[in-house]
């Protein structure tokens, strides 16, 4: 989170369309933390999206969009949503309709544990490339914390609550296991000066 995956996946987006290439991107009806429908970035890029449910057939989707107009790339954002089944109609849309497909999403949930999409991804994508954010400590963060209405971070619980920054903290690894959202005063890296 916040490493700015859906602003890469907009940029992308734009780089097709602008060189009059067919684009169709993908979100999960799930995340209405914006708008359904919409791909959207902190930053005010936005969008407008297919969204998938679970049982959604993605390399169906992708064809008859394909039979409307040509589509030079398929990209997904919040991939981590995708079922392992959906994954595999991916692979087929790259395969069988040699459509280059860009999925964005987080690796792991706020317990340390794989989603089921990236999971899948891990196993059957091409290349990954990583997107980096850091954590307050200044470390690379590979984690997320979900925090309670108190900014505490909750240990329990189902695996997707839909949230932003409000809910959810990029951390280090040392940072989740101690479940530190902030760095404490005396940690601070400077002296106050007055």
């Amino acid at each position: 989170m916040n490493a700015g995956k859906s602003t890469i996946l907009l940029q992308s987006n734009y780089n097709y369309r602008e060189r009059g290439m067919n684009t169709l991107v993908l979100a999960p009806q799930l995340d209405s933390r914006f708008q359904r429908g919409v791909v959207a970035s902190r930053i005010g890029l936005t969008t407008e999206a297919e969204t998938f449910d679970h049982v959604c057939d993605l390399f169906s989707l992708t064809s008859r969009t394909h039979q409307e107009k040509p589509i030079h790339c398929v990209l997904v954002d919040e991939a981590q949503f995708l079922t392992a089944k959906q994954v595999r109609q991916l692979s087929d849309v790259c395969d069988r309709l040699d459509i280059p497909v860009l999925t964005y999403g987080i690796r792991t949930d706020f317990l340390g544990h794989l989603f089921e999409g990236s999971m899948e991804l891990l196993g059957w994508a091409d290349s990954l490339v990583e997107i980096k954010t850091i954590c307050h400590c200044g470390r690379k963060a590979t984690m997320q914390l979900r925090l309670d209405s108190n900014g505490k971070p909750v240990k329990q619980g189902a695996q997707v609550h839909i949230g932003g920054n409000d809910r959810y903290v990029s951390v280090c690894r040392v940072h989740f296991k101690e479940g530190l959202s902030t760095k404490a005063t005396d940690e601070l890296p400077f002296d106050t000066l007055f």
